[in-house]
């Protein structure tokens, strides 16, 4: 049955044109279930150290989970991630990626900058990205963090973010019709409910499927369902909504770069405390930056402490 649906999605944008963008069939229905990337840093680290006491627990609780896979700044974008989704699709899975390549990325957290080196670049970029994906089944969260550092920027980097957000957008909705994407909109302690949904609405999110909160930080599903909610009654429509519960079991207690005593949450799944779709976008065990409980791990690294300290919620 997934395989009829799928064979009438492709069909349908076949039909569409390549200038007419077609209507996204579910990649929820288009698959069977989410995809587990063996090759995602906890797994890869615990296959790599299998002398490790500490490697069958990472690889069980971490490794063997449905995890994001974060892209970045690559010439050949549009191949790594056809590869991925590819990758994904012949398991008849539903792959999770992280479009992450903004100029000036991390304006305000400083930990993890980089991205394009200019907004043409960015363009050709996200282009390539979408059309890496092109029909087959995904769920994208675009560019974490993007929509919540504008107190760090001037209003001229504001207004070409805001426009790369915008054709980030258009070009996923146009060249990845089987894919839902959700633009990135902060965390419940981050940006007013009001605010964000403006910053949203500006960034072209009616262009996708709705928006991602929590990404990366510990909020409760609580009350990253309760911010969602507030926005969405700003937007003054209902857009769906994903939350990644990749660290949020214990709650957030003030701090947001590797604080301590935090815990793994709920595995992805459909559905969930009101979202659409709860997510492990921030892969755990990844550093936040040089700070908190790994002060010499610099961000985007894999650390098996970190992770086992999710694991045990210490």
């Amino acid at each position: 049955m997934k395989w009829t649906v799928r064979l009438l999605a492709v069909l349908v944008m076949l039909l569409a044109g390549p200038a007419t963008p077609a209507s996204a069939a579910s990649p929820i229905d288009l698959t069977s279930g989410f995809y587990v990337n063996p090759n995602s840093l906890p797994a890869t680290w615990a296959r790599d150290n299998p002398g490790d006491a500490r490697a069958a627990r990472i690889q069980a609780s971490i490794g063997a989970r449905p995890i994001g896979r974060w892209f970045g700044n690559d010439s050949n974008i549009g191949g790594t991630v056809a590869n991925y989704a590819g990758a994904a699709d012949g398991q008849d899975r539903l792959p999770v990626l992280v479009a992450y390549n903004l100029p000036g990325r991390d304006a305000c957290g400083g930990h993890s900058g980089g991205g394009a080196g200019s907004v043409s670049a960015y363009r050709t970029w996200i282009s390539g990205f979408a059309a890496g994906i092109g029909t087959k089944p995904a769920i994208v969260v675009i560019e974490p963090d993007s929509l919540g550092d504008f107190e760090c920027m001037t209003e001229a980097a504001i207004q070409d973010r805001l426009g790369m957000l915008t054709y980030a957008t258009q070009m996923l909705r146009q060249k990845a019709p089987n894919t839902y994407a959700y633009l990135d909109g902060g965390n419940a302690g981050w940006v007013a409910a009001p605010t964000m949904a403006s910053r949203l609405d500006s960034a072209g999110v009616r262009n996708v499927r709705g928006f991602s909160v929590n990404v990366s930080n510990y909020y409760t599903t609580s009350q990253s369902a309760s911010y969602a909610d507030a926005v969405n009654a700003s937007l003054g429509y209902t857009a769906e909504f994903v939350i990644d519960t990749s660290r949020n079991a214990n709650g957030h207690n003030g701090q947001w770069c590797n604080p301590p005593g935090r815990k793994l949450g709920v595995p992805a799944q459909v559905g969930g405390g009101g979202a659409e779709l709860l997510l492990w976008v921030k892969t755990p065990g990844v550093s936040d930056g040089a700070c908190g409980i790994a002060p010499s791990v610099p961000a985007g690294q894999f650390s098996p402490d970190l992770a086992v300290r999710l694991i045990e919620g210490n």
